[in-house]
């Protein structure tokens, strides 16, 4: 099972680049950076409700589930 972070596809969608969105949610480029890459393992919820506020989203938006299949 995993979390894939659609961050990129909302930065895509909203037009935006990830130093803008970075100024505007009042975080580090490379912060943001490790969230976009799931490199990171768990984002505040403060960070979450900040990102759908600039990006006028919604959590699920941003975060997908994925079941990993089973042969």
């Amino acid at each position: 099972m995993q979390i894939i972070v659609n961050l990129d596809v909302m930065l895509a969608k909203r037009k935006l680049r990830l130093r803008q969105l970075a100024a505007e949610v009042g975080l580090s480029e490379q912060a943001l950076s490790m969230i976009k890459t799931g490199k990171v393992k768990g984002v505040r919820f403060e960070t979450l409700i900040k990102l759908c506020d600039v990006l006028d989203c919604q959590p699920g938006d941003l975060l997908e589930f994925r079941r990993e299949e089973s042969n």
